[in-house]
């Protein structure tokens, strides 16, 4: 009889859901899966909540290799109720790929927080036009704690880190809130203090409404990588002497992330990427010594399927998580049963 495997948010993260390392040779794979034709990620749809400004996204994708899963995403994107709940509430569904048996459903906010770091990690390695030693992380919620731990394992190397929030609090809360990191952590009280930081990368997780990612940000040899939606000004953008993304799609004609919206503009051409993670990661590209490099970090569902279905196998091989009957069988058993 096929089973369900249901997995819990602890039980992910005690499987090593949320592990840097087993991440990133995820995101690897998958990457590598992309260039072979391996890896299909159709385009997501969505539907509204019954309340202002809410929406449910479905982002399905499919992998062979180590993985052979198929699944989709399904995000819950909720308006600010006031109910103390996360305001993004993610779950992944994962069936295998070569004969679509379901293998689980897994509770994955941790995850998408955790291959986003990823890919940062990865672009950091490779898409920096110099050696990154000193980062400026801007945010305090789940992104910058993802970063944070990815810094950590990643980069433990570094001489400096500076962070920033426009509600020092939560900077401090979530700082206090961390293991002690192995390198400097600076709070920086304002934004014109932070722009005048010599850092090597500017890695930017908050969930501002409008740009303040202003052009004093972006100097010859840094790193820019934008995580959130619209932190960047148009005028920053243009600056960009190489733009990295993690992948060009559909989605740059939906989605609000400042660099999809200068495109819908007529202010940028797709033809004007420099590389994407398939370039990085095989092709070996890399940007020159005093570049302004521009990272735009849309997310890709094929990561979270990834995850998954790692996280899953894992699950199957230690016994965890609660296993739901599934099939006619199950229902015939349940008539019996009565």
């Amino acid at each position: 009889m096929p089973q369900l495997r249901y997995l819990n948010h602890h039980q992910v993260a005690t499987l090593g859901g949320l592990d840097p390392r087993l991440a990133l040779q995820d995101v690897t794979d998958a990457v590598r899966l992309m260039r072979e034709g391996a890896a299909v990620m159709p385009a997501e749809t969505h539907v509204d909540l019954d309340t202002p400004r809410g929406k449910v996204y479905a982002l399905p994708a499919r992998l062979g290799g180590r993985f052979n899963a198929t699944g989709v995403k399904w995000t819950a994107h909720r308006p600010d109720i006031g109910d103390d709940l996360p305001q993004a509430m993610a779950m992944t569904l994962i069936n295998r790929a070569d004969n679509g048996l379901p293998v689980g459903l897994v509770e994955s906010s941790g995850l998408t927080a955790v291959r986003t770091a990823a890919v940062s990690a990865l672009v950091l390695r490779t898409a920096a036009p110099r050696p990154v030693t000193r980062v400026l992380l801007a945010g305090a919620g789940v992104q910058a704690r993802a970063h944070l731990e990815m810094l950590r394992v990643h980069f433990p190397d570094l001489k400096q880190l500076w962070c920033w929030n426009r509600t020092p609090d939560n900077l401090t809360a979530l700082l206090a809130d961390i293991d002690p990191l192995p390198f400097p952590v600076t709070p920086v009280a304002t934004l014109d203090e932070a722009s005048t930081l010599p850092y090597d990368a500017l890695l930017t997780c908050t969930s501002a409404a409008e740009p303040w990612i202003t052009p004093a940000f972006f100097r010859p040899g840094t790193l820019v990588m934008q995580i959130g939606y619209h932190e960047a000004a148009f005028a920053t953008l243009e600056l960009a002497d190489r733009v990295v993304v993690d992948a060009w799609g559909d989605f740059c004609h939906v989605s609000a992330k400042s660099l999809f919206q200068l495109f819908r503009s007529g202010g940028f051409a797709p033809e004007a990427v420099s590389a994407d993670l398939t370039h990085l990661i095989i092709d070996g590209w890399r940007p020159p010594a005093e570049a302004r490099v521009y990272f735009n970090s849309f997310g890709l569902n094929i990561f979270d399927i990834a995850l998954a279905s790692r996280v899953l196998e894992r699950a199957e091989a230690q016994h965890v998580g609660t296993l739901l009957p599934f099939g006619a069988s199950a229902e015939q058993g349940a008539v019996d049963a009565d």
